[in-house]
């Protein structure tokens, strides 16, 4: 009796040795017969993978309900600790604008003072309208844009073309339903503009039908680096100042090349801006030759736009 228990477990063992080493290949062989029962007989085997997903979808379902709910869970401590963080964040982002306010009501306070003492003229009210470029002349001889809104809109020459980035150019013929835009880096396009550093030197941003109008007529050796901004200066009352043009791209052999902070190619619809500015050229010399001239002219507004 004793000797058989003996004996029992070592025949155990050597089944379980069996059962692992044919296993693999039981489980392959098993594997090929079912890829030949499935070239055989495809209906068949969609069946037994329908019967199989179905048997075990319950079991899948109760298995991962916990670690769905233990997901959930450690998502929920991540959010609230994103939302705490963020809370006090915002907390402090609130109390530093609440000084800013302060200080900005009272520099307003002080501006209203000061302008009612001088008796300064307020600056006139800026109309703004939008408009869909409908076509651009982009060519060696000339870049403009075929926006479609016209007087009927209420657009008028001379009024400023931009975008969210900046100026992109302005009107420069009006029509009844269409306008055409010059673009700044037009070769007839000359803007007053300054460069936004230390020094704020005045320049020209003059077109000359490249991507990167350049900056003429400023004072030499001036200090002017890549990255300063550059915005308008208010010059010849064709825009107010320190709207955003670009950036100084390129500086060299006393040449200074500006990026324009609008890409042409992405230029879908556009803000067409009358800031009440008449300029100081008079309506003569309003079209594309005469410069930066701005604000409207009745003569100009008469002239067609060809489409």
């Amino acid at each position: 009796m004793n000797e058989r228990l003996r004996h029992e477990p070592r025949t155990f063992g050597v089944i379980r040795a069996l059962l692992q080493r044919f296993a693999y290949l039981g489980m392959v062989l098993a594997a090929v017969a079912l890829m030949m029962v499935g070239k055989a007989d495809a209906l068949l085997m969609e069946r037994m993978r329908i019967v199989m997903a179905d048997a075990v979808a319950p079991i899948l379902n109760v298995l991962t309900r916990p670690a769905d709910a233990i997901a959930g869970g450690v998502e929920s401590v991540r959010r609230w600790i994103e939302l705490h963080e963020e809370n006090a964040r915002l907390r402090e982002e609130r109390d530093r604008l609440l000084q800013w306010q302060a200080v900005a009501l009272r520099l307003e306070a002080e501006n209203d003072s000061l302008r009612r003492l001088s008796h300064l003229v307020p600056a006139p009210v800026a109309v703004e309208r939008s408009a869909r470029v409908i076509g651009d002349s982009g060519g060696t001889f000339a870049q403009s844009l075929l926006l479609f809104a016209g007087k009927t809109h209420g657009i008028g020459h001379g009024d400023a073309v931009l975008t969210g980035e900046g100026l992109v150019g302005r009107i420069v013929g009006v029509s009844d339903r269409s306008a055409r835009a010059l673009l700044v880096t037009d070769l007839n396009s000359r803007i007053p503009v300054v460069v936004a550093n230390a020094d704020r030197p005045r320049a020209v941003l003059a077109g000359d039908n490249s991507d990167r109008p350049r900056l003429i007529h400023h004072v030499p050796g001036v200090t002017v680096n890549v990255g300063d901004r550059v915005v308008t200066s208010g010059d010849a009352g064709a825009f107010p100042p320190g709207l955003p043009i670009g950036i100084v791209a390129e500086v060299a052999d006393g040449e200074i090349r500006v990026q324009p902070f609008a890409e042409r190619g992405r230029l879908d619809h556009v803000r067409v801006v009358d800031f009440g500015l008449g300029g100081i050229l008079g309506e003569r010399f309003a079209g594309p030759g005469g410069g930066s001239a701005g604000g409207r002219s009745q003569l100009a507004e008469t002239a067609p736009v060809a489409p």
